[in-house]
């Protein structure tokens, strides 16, 4: 492995981007409005058939909760695949 430096690609974009956080929109709960969330966890069961080991398993998918009342916002269920679909339970 060379120690020496990577030149950056020519045309590549610049690192160095600045964002001002106060010209972007702030994600506020659907349900109560509140601007606050918290990381919470979509458990995801994997069936042994499916499971690249063959056994079945539980796989933790990362999202974030409204910190007030708990609800996920549908935008972050579609985006993540944790869609949720209509069952007959």
């Amino acid at each position: 492995m060379s120690t020496k430096p990577v030149k950056p690609f020519p045309g590549a974009p610049n690192q160095n981007v600045k964002i001002n956080l106060q010209e972007q929109d702030t994600m506020k709960c659907d349900s109560c409005g509140n601007y606050l969330f918290i990381t919470s966890f979509v458990i995801k069961k994997i069936s042994a058939i499916v499971s690249p080991t063959g056994q079945a398993g539980l796989v933790p998918v990362q999202v974030y909760s409204c910190g007030n009342c708990g609800e996920v916002p549908k935008q972050l269920l579609e985006s993540s695949g944790l869609g949720e679909k209509e069952t007959d339970n």
